[in-house]
């Protein structure tokens, strides 16, 4: 592969490899024709489309249409509790037929079944996959999420359709990108994210990141919490009446005040909130069915514990509890009763009933308890607020003065969730999705160059420029490569810190070595600054640390150099401890299992040689090179490097890069130079940065050839480099006056 099929290989964007087809159905609404031809065009895609705007509707009209292209049946996989609302409800309203797996066998069509029995049925003989109700892929177990994609790997159409995404939930997106084929979670994680702050357990973009990442997405899926996020007037939408909430905050004569108070306080940690909530149990619950029982009208109510469920059902007339220990049959029967006959009052809990389900027949709940999910609030609401409900929809909140604390944080929750739901469209609209086309732009690159006396530097990609350096005409590179994807330092293809996976990184750089061992002297030098890698359990599945060093060095074994020394350089790791929190660095660690605790991760200066006779020796005389200083030289670990000799580089920051960027310490390259140059050589840098290795070698009286793919880092090396430069014509010019 040459370098510019490799960079088309890293190029984010999903072209798509689905089907042209005109979706003809004449009650498709203008939104929904355009997302289903364009999920049809992108033959693997997310429709992530907030409740009522028809999802339902759209995953039927894609798979009737690959059904039909193919000739070969397709599949819609559902809970459960929502597959009978398919077969006996949404078929019969689009008029389409489908045909339930859990009694027959497949058909040339569209064929139905819940995850839960995806164990029984053959997913090589279908076309196409469509996952209703796709956010199930964060909450099933490992073993039905590996299922589904391991299963369908090979499937060509897949598509995943769910409510809008919590805006902040990246792993449901990550675990949507990998079902579909897109790219794995971990590659995602390690493209567009770094942990966040000191909580190494969560993820936030980087810096550069947040554009590339929400291109990404829209390359393969479509945002709309309205029909005028895409483009639409949706004058044919129709929005659902207004819902109303009823918070009853009763008084519990009985509650057990704590200790040195006189009233309840509100509880506060999780495990109290659950104590309080089985203390006030029977309150509420009398309190709700009183509420009920006055009422003539339907009414699904809502709990979290078990107990509170088996109190309802005896207290509320006409009543069924929906639990989670019934069977599928069960299940089935008790959510057909409510909706088609005359049962009054349904009660289950939102993790089993409130995702998918139409209930647009009922416009009054309760919730007989409430926990901190603003998901399942949200949801639950959602079953009956929605498209096609007639009425205002009354919500009921039966709290305890102790619950107070968890109804403010719901509040909470859903006022910060309409703004995110804002900012990700927002976000998505302006990252270049467009519902007519499947492409997005691709970066242009261009290069620039600014030529001294003792330096020529270009800003530039490393790996076209070392292309151009003549054969045997360097004499010493010194360098810090990315690390990895560590940090992205740009938003460009040709950043090497922008790769998905550590194998994609050492393709990247490969690239460069290969150049580099044809245009290095003979039996010169090159020197890499690296670390190792911590690694993640998110990210790369297990804790612990990777091996970038051996990996570079193998790199550049493989090009042809020699492994010929280095040095390990002392950092804090007290320091390093309070920047990244990490868990193996942690002194509470000794308490719960030191073997989990671990050394800090020193710097390496690693150096190859490239073999054969060095035709223009590097020597010292004793004056020097002092036996003191050749003693510290030589030493295998340098501890005196002091971490904060550096060149000032907050001016070549912009707005969103990363938090730690690190210029090499110029200690480092002083005493590199020093030990394995002549005055005059050449020192190369491909990778410049504010241009650290350059200052030295010119400091030190050598020439220079640099390359900065970034531009604003660009600008600042050159400004280095010019006061370097002219300083030392400055001190010439001084010892020539004799002063």
């Amino acid at each position: 592969m040459d370098y510019t099929k490799f960079l088309d290989s890293k190029t984010m964007a999903f072209e798509g490899a689905g089907l042209e087809s005109e979706l003809t159905h004449a009650k498709l609404l203008d939104y929904q024709r355009a997302i289903g031809e364009w999920a049809l065009k992108k033959g693997k895609s997310a429709i992530f489309a907030d409740c009522g705007l028809g999802k339902s509707f759209m995953s039927m009209a894609v798979l009737d249409a690959i059904a039909k292209h193919t000739n070969k049946p397709v599949l819609l996989i559902t809970p459960l509790q929502i597959l009978n609302q398919f077969v006996e409800e949404e078929s019969v309203k689009w008029g389409y037929e489908i045909n339930n797996l859990r009694i027959n066998e497949p058909v040339n069509g569209i064929n139905i079944i819940n995850y839960e029995m995806l164990e029984k049925i053959d997913a090589s003989i279908y076309a196409g996959v469509f996952l209703d109700e796709s956010s199930i892929l964060k909450s099933l177990s490992g073993k039905y999420k590996g299922l589904l994609i391991t299963m369908f790997k090979n499937t060509h159409f897949k598509f995943c359709g769910t409510a809008t995404p919590s805006p902040n939930d990246f792993m449901e997106l990550g675990n949507h990108s990998e079902f579909l084929g897109i790219m794995t979670s971990v590659e995602m994680l390690a493209m567009f994210f770094t942990h966040d702050g000191g909580d190494t357990a969560k993820w936030k973009l980087k810096g550069h990141g947040k554009k590339k990442f929400w291109q990404w997405l829209s390359t393969w899926c479509v945002v709309v919490t309205d029909p005028s996020d895409i483009g639409f007037d949706g004058l044919d939408y129709q929005k659902p009446p207004m819902f109303n909430t009823h918070v009853h905050m009763i008084n519990i004569e009985k509650t057990d005040f704590a200790d040195g108070y006189l009233i309840s306080l509100p509880a506060q940690g999780l495990s109290e909130r659950l104590q309080q909530r089985r203390s006030t149990l029977q309150d509420r619950c009398e309190y709700t069915a009183k509420l009920i029982n006055e009422s003539k009208e339907k009414w699904v109510v809502w709990c979290e514990l078990n107990d509170e469920a088996d109190l309802l059902v005896k207290l509320i007339d006409n009543s069924q509890n929906l639990s989670g220990s019934d069977s599928d049959d069960s299940k089935l029967k008790k959510l057909h009763d409510f909706k088609h006959g005359d049962m009054k009052c349904l009660i289950t809990k939102p993790k089993i009933a409130a995702f998918g389900l139409n209930w647009q027949h009922c416009y009054n709940m309760a919730f007989a308890s409430l926990s901190d999910s603003y998901e399942r609030f949200y949801q639950a609401v959602r079953r009956c607020y929605r498209f096609g409900q007639e009425k205002n929809v009354n919500v009921h909140l039966i709290l305890s003065e102790t619950q107070s604390e968890v109804y403010r944080n719901i509040e909470r929750k859903h006022k910060q969730s309409e703004e995110m739901k804002k900012a990700l469209v927002r976000e998505f609209n302006e990252s270049g999705f467009n519902i007519k086309t499947t492409r997005n732009e691709v970066m242009a690159y261009f290069e620039s160059n600014d030529k001294s006396k003792n330096y020529d530097i270009y800003n530039a990609d490393c790996c076209e420029l070392i292309k151009r350096i003549p054969d045997e005409s360097l004499h010493y590179s010194i360098f810090s490569p990315p690390f990895a994807s560590l940090y992205t330092y740009s938003n460009s293809e040709r950043d090497m810190g922008n790769c998905k996976t550590h194998s994609e990184f050492y393709t990247h750089f490969k690239f460069l070595v290969e150049e580099m061992y044809k245009k290095m002297m003979t039996g010169r030098l090159v020197s890499f600054h690296c670390m190792n890698l911590p690694t993640s359990k998110q990210r790369d599945g297990f804790i612990g640390i990777s091996d970038f060093r051996g990996l570079l060095i193998k790199i550049f074994q493989d090009a042809g150099f020699v492994y010929h020394s280095e040095v390990c350089i002392w950092k804090d790791p007290v320091i390093a401890m309070q920047r990244t929190k990490a868990l193996g660095l942690l002194h509470k660690q000794i308490k719960k299992d030191s073997c989990m605790s671990r050394q800090g991760i020193p710097d390496y200066l690693v150096t190859m040689r490239k073999l054969g006779v060095n035709a223009e020796p590097v020597s010292h005389t004793r004056e020097e090179f002092p036996v003191d200083v050749w003693q510290k030289y030589a030493s295998p670990i340098w501890m005196d490097i002091n971490p904060s000799k550096t060149l000032q580089y907050s001016e070549a920051r912009a707005e969103d890069d990363e938090r730690h960027i690190c210029p090499l310490q110029l200690q480092v390259i002083e005493r590199a130079i020093d030990l394995w140059t002549n005055e005059g050589d050449t020192v190369f840098s491909p990778f410049m940065g504010i241009g650290s290795e350059g200052y030295v070698a010119l400091q030190k009286g050598r020439k220079f050839i640099g390359s900065e793919l970034k531009p604003s880092y660009y600008q600042v090396a050159k400004k280095n480099l010019d006061w370097i430069e002219d300083n030392q014509q400055l001190d010439m010019f001084k010892v020539a006056a004799g002063e």
